[in-house]
């Protein structure tokens, strides 16, 4: 039996798709094999000798120590584009919420209820609310991955023109953009042309301002923007310097502001629409994240297979041998040949091996024939291993 924990409430859609024979899962499962967390905090927490895997239900990793976890064998994995739908449409509603004073025009009618002639005063009132349509202007995405691919379509359905960079697109996000979105080389093609600006992508903190996103709107790239340009981030609050969209929301640089990301600062600048990071609070995106995160966790545990891992590389081999060995470690010169030595040496045939690596750690999967008796001990002895399972039929 695997012991897996879970740290918040997983949706049962989730949960439903662990074997009961195999499994036992709860908030209070002791010695855990996996846990399964959305939003607890695990920085403080000690991780016991059992557990193999965290499994995010959602996108971001903060609340997981991501580094102790690889150093000491842990695969940390996340949900990405599980929730993507929820973001996408609710970054659409914000650009409606922007260029029309919606939330304004609904404030007056709550402030003014009990006034028996409100039909009346509406008419006199309205005008103080009115906004600009979408159609016809032009959006620009940084990041057209998982959530910004899927709002440029989207926008160009709306009639809107859209630009879209992104030098790390995928593959398979490329597919689904459709071909009337305008990719661009640069940033600054996004903040020189655009009257909508959304940004989707990851924090990467690097002296090399073309691969850096901390604070990528700032007062430099606000001043390269059209006067009354709309921002919106759905994506990570350190991306925008707040500093400096107070003093752009102040000079009219910036007509509005919408993040999914509110605190202290921005909940009490004039000109922002806050909203209470609700990007993925939806009833679909928390059962495609739970179920996600599931499938994950139970692939790696009985089948050795990483898919989503923020710490270690992705690799699927299919076991066609006695058993798979598979063996997380440094990336480091050397460890490759200290791995296979002691399998040859016990006198097991390795019929396939894959080996892949993330920044500083890898992942060597074996598909061998013969005993593996002992082997695990063997190989946790060997230098730079931070983890050893075997798999067996």
């Amino acid at each position: 039996m695997y012991n897996i924990q879970t740290l918040n409430k997983i949706a049962a859609c989730g949960t439903d798709l662990l074997d009961k024979s195999k499994y036992t899962f709860g908030d209070n499962v002791e010695n855990p094999d996996a846990i399964l967390v959305r939003s607890a905090k695990m920085h403080d927490m000690e991780f016991g000798s059992n557990l193999t895997a965290i499994a995010r239900a959602g996108a971001g990793v903060n609340n997981i120590p991501v580094d102790k976890c690889a150093e000491q064998g842990i695969v940390v994995f996340n949900t990405p584009g599980a929730n993507a739908n929820g973001v996408k449409e609710l970054a659409v509603a914000g650009m409606i919420l922007a260029s029309r004073d919606v939330i304004g025009g609904a404030n007056w009618v709550q402030a003014n209820k009990a006034d028996p002639d409100i039909a009346k005063t509406v008419e006199k009132s309205k005008s103080q609310f009115a906004g600009t349509e979408v159609k016809g202007k032009t959006l620009g995405i940084i990041g057209l991955g998982a959530i910004g691919g899927p709002l440029g379509n989207a926008a160009l359905a709306l009639g809107m023109d859209v630009l879209g960079c992104d030098p790390y697109i995928t593959i398979d996000a490329a597919w689904n953009l459709s071909d009337k979105i305008k990719r661009v080389k640069t940033r600054a093609e996004i903040f020189k042309n655009c009257d909508y600006i959304s940004v989707h992508t990851p924090l990467v903190e690097s002296d090399d301002p073309d691969v850096n996103t901390k604070h990528m709107i700032n007062a430099d790239t606000i001043a390269m923007m059209k006067d009354g340009v709309i921002i919106m981030n759905f994506a990570r609050d350190t991306l925008v310097d707040d500093d400096a969209m107070e003093a752009a929301l102040k000079s009219g640089k910036v007509r509005k502001y919408i993040t999914d990301f509110p605190n202290a600062k921005t909940a009490n600048m004039e000109g922002v629409i806050a909203i209470p990071h609700l990007g993925a609070s939806t009833e679909e995106s928390e059962d495609n994240c739970a179920v996600m995160a599931v499938k994950e966790v139970v692939d790696y545990i009985e089948n050795g297979n990483i898919r989503n891992s923020v710490n270690f590389p992705n690799l699927e081999m299919e076991l066609t041998g006695d058993a798979k060995i598979c063996v997380l470690h440094k990336n480091v010169e050397g460890v490759i040949n200290n791995i296979t030595a002691p399998i040859s040496a016990a006198g097991m045939n390795i019929e396939n091996m894959q080996s892949h690596s993330k920044k500083n750690f890898a992942y060597t999967c074996l598909d061998v024939k013969g005993s593996t008796a002992g082997i695990e001990d063997k190989l946790k002895a060997v230098a730079n291993v931070v983890g050893v399972r075997v798999i067996k039929k």
